[in-house]
């Protein structure tokens, strides 16, 4: 197992501790699910740059790295819903452009082809993330009893009328319009026998 493929294997069990202590209703559980979720991100950057950096682009970590992906995506995106902070179509909107891409991955792989990911892809991704942190460290420092000087700032940014809603809205048409062009790139695919 190669280096690039490590970090993503990684990133499934970051996200299992990110379920795991996102569950604490705590300020240490938030805090911990938080560091979690943003190391888990930043290995998804990680793990792809050194895979192409260093010629170790594999089939398991061609399987393995968007899979890692939605599964840390989805669940983060679940638990902002089941806390009242995404509405719950975001979501399944967001899920079932998941199962769509992967769906359509695996018809063009039967066929023989590959539907790599797109620029729109990396920025529906970023916009996600973009939301996803904002919205736990608004969680987070929500649990907090006071909030001090550097941490103040940062709660009202989250707490702002331009961040959450505006990534929300940003990941949402990203969502919607990078799934529209998977379908539109593997039309031929799904016309043919």
């Amino acid at each position: 197992m190669n280096l690039p493929n490590s970090i993503t294997i990684s990133r499934l069990f970051l996200t299992a501790g990110f379920i795991l202590f996102v569950m604490i209703e705590t300020t240490v559980g938030h805090f911990i699910a938080l560091f979690l979720f943003i190391i888990a991100a930043i290995s998804d950057f990680v793990d792809g740059w050194l895979a192409r950096k260093m010629n170790l682009v594999t089939p398991l970590g061609k399987l393995l790295d968007p899979l890692a992906d939605k599964i840390l995506v989805c669940s983060a995106f679940v638990f902002l819903s089941v806390e009242g902070l995404c509405p719950l179509w975001v979501t399944v909107l967001i899920i079932s452009r998941e199962f769509l891409v992967t769906g359509l991955r695996q018809i063009a792989i039967e066929a023989g082809q590959a539907l790599a990911a797109d620029k729109l892809g990396k920025w529906k991704t970023v916009s996600q993330l973009t939301y996803l942190i904002s919205g736990m460290i608004r969680l987070t420092l929500d649990k907090m009893e006071s909030i001090e000087s550097p941490l103040s700032y940062i709660h009202t940014l989250t707490y702002s009328t331009w961040l959450l809603p505006s990534s929300l809205v940003l990941a949402a048409g990203l969502t919607v319009i990078s799934g529209w062009n998977y379908v539109w790139s593997s039309r031929y695919l799904l016309r043919s026998n």
